[in-house]
């Protein structure tokens, strides 16, 4: 593909992924209100939150696997049908137990969207040239992630629009996408015979979400040593063993277990765990941080994650931009955790005074640093795989970064939670208010109405939030260090100048009536303009 058809193709996906991106991060905001309007309780709150989360998680595997057995044009566009189905449910609901199954919905279109656009990415582009257009995606990630609570805030605050436009606005981004996708992206169709793991399958995700469900609802709906925790932990476990004795003796996987012996992908996959956990773990909270401590409102909190956004699209383009050009890409992983590790050591020692501007620094570190390191990690892996497997190795990596953050989520959640209960008790004590209980237990206590607190409360109240926040940053210091260990021992491999398609066909060539269909290798090398002819099927390789 020619560049100007790769910049067409790309529009398609950039908006399924803001689309992906936008339904986990818009609701936040609008959830109180959500809940109070539909008379719902606090366990109802938090499946709506966790119940897409662990949707998108747990499918991701799986739509990695279909992309490398079915087209995968067609299943983006299937993962966008999802999402507006899902939406539009959402936006309609009159009960909480609708809501959660659209959530549920909204889940499965986001995974597919997760693991298909980065799949659909090496397809077409060679991982020499692909750097350039992996920053793209970055920084579209980064507006998802930092905007989509900002525009929750508005949707909510505007009186003629209200919490339900929280579902309906990805609607027309989805639409989009599904329009553009059509239009301009043409991927050869991949024929050979197929047979599904599904017991691999059932046993993956209900494994997986087994142990999601454990750490998103331990320490606020049962404690952490309690019988649920064992029967969740424990039949979680036997479930993956069970999973990976499945996957390892059946001839299509869901997650074929060979590619971990590639050294690349073991490493990267660890270290997409432990930024999922670093990252998302430690930045979920600052919204919260900047609206309890800071005492701002929902949409000036949106407005102060700007530095952070700022810093990734600036490093993500830049240091995609020179590795297109120069083929090295270890350094720019290794210092982007070498970076993310100061940012998060510096937000550590934030708390209720922090200036603005010195917050505005440590946040534009932390991005900088995530911004060289999330995109390139999958970039490295995509690299030094069969193309076969670019969509289990990608959706791998996604799947495990997923997976940290929830699982970052929810355990520094949890943390946050005591650590506020006991800060909140000690300055009652300190200052001799009664009720020096602070809340009760972290898990159960609400986020005040900093509005309709005393002004003594409300110092109590501002400090203990801030305290709290910079020690989940602490604790989320060692979790990059360790990713940054992982990055170290990388082997760096010359940048491939065929894209996935390209080597798809090689690869199948050599075995004869293997009965692949693949693009003509030669009308999409490097430099050369395709043709209309060259977009569609060509006559099977081998």
């Amino acid at each position: 593909m020619t560049n100007r058809q790769i910049l067409q193709a790309m529009s398609g996906l950039m908006a399924g992924m803001f689309v992906a991106i936008l339904a986990g991060t818009v609701v936040s905001n609008a959830l109180p209100r959500i809940i109070a309007d539909l008379g719902a309780s606090q366990s109802s709150y938090t499946w709506v939150v966790t119940s897409e989360l662990l949707a998108m998680t747990a499918t991701v595997p799986l739509w990695g696997k279909l992309s490398d057995l079915y087209n995968k044009k067609l299943l983006l566009q299937l993962s966008l049908c999802m999402f507006v189905v899902g939406s539009l449910l959402a936006g309609f609901s009159h009960g909480v137990g609708l809501l959660i199954f659209s959530r549920v919905v909204q889940g499965i279109g986001a995974g597919g969207l997760t693991a298909l656009a980065q799949v659909v990415m090496a397809s077409v582009i060679p991982p020499r040239r692909l750097g350039k257009y992996a920053g793209i995606f970055g920084a579209v990630f980064a507006v998802g992630t930092v905007a989509g609570p900002l525009v929750g805030g508005v949707l909510v605050d505007t009186s003629w629009l209200g919490w339900r436009w929280c579902f309906f606005i990805g609607v027309p981004f989805a639409l989009l996408a599904i329009a553009l996708l059509q239009r301009t992206l043409h991927l050869p169709t991949v024929r050979r015979e197929v047979k599904i793991d599904y017991l691999g399958a059932l046993l993956i995700v209900t494994g997986v979400c087994a142990l999601l469900i454990w750490v998103s609802l331990a320490g606020n709906q049962f404690d952490w040593a309690s019988w649920q925790t064992a029967v969740l932990t424990v039949g979680g476990v036997l479930l993956l063993v069970a999973a990976v004795f499945v996957e390892a003796r059946t001839p299509e996987p869901v997650i074929p277990l060979g590619i971990f012996r590639n050294r690349t992908v073991s490493l990267t996959t660890v270290a997409s765990l432990l930024v999922g956990v670093a990252m998302f773990g430690g930045t979920v909270f600052l919204s919260q941080y900047f609206q309890v401590s800071l005492g701002k409102s929902p949409t000036v909190a949106g407005l102060m994650s700007l530095p952070m956004i700022l810093g990734l699209l600036v490093s993500s383009t830049v240091a995609g931009q020179i590795i297109s050009k120069t083929g090295k890409w270890k350094m720019y992983l290794v210092a982007g955790a070498v970076v993310m590790t100061v940012g998060l050591g510096l937000l550590s020692t934030i708390g209720a005074e922090t200036h603005f501007a010195l917050l505005s620094l440590y946040m534009a570190v932390l991005g900088v640093g995530v911004g060289m390191l999330m995109q390139n990690l999958v970039l490295a892996a995509q690299n030094d795989v069969p193309a076969a497997e670019l969509g289990a190795a990608t959706s791998v990596l996604s799947f495990f970064r997923s997976m940290g953050g929830t699982i970052g989520t929810s355990v520094l959640g949890a943390i946050l939670a005591n650590r506020v209960a006991d800060e909140m008790a000690k300055g009652l004590s300190e200052s001799g208010i009664a009720g020096a209980a602070g809340g009760g237990s972290g898990g159960e206590s609400s986020v005040p109405d900093m509005t309709t607190l005393p002004a003594p409360m409300r110092s109590i109240v501002e400090h203990a939030y801030g305290v709290a926040t910079a020690d989940l940053f602490l604790i989320a210091t060692p979790f990059a260090l360790l990713a940054l260990i992982a990055v170290v021992f990388l082997k760096e491999k010359p940048l491939k100048t065929t894209s996935g398609m390209e080597r798809l066909a090689e690869e199948s060539s050599g075995a004869a009536g293997d009965g692949v269909t693949a693009g003509t290798p030669e009308a999409a090398r490097p430099g050369k303009a395709a043709s209309p002819a060259d977009s569609g099927p060509a006559a099977p390789v081998g």
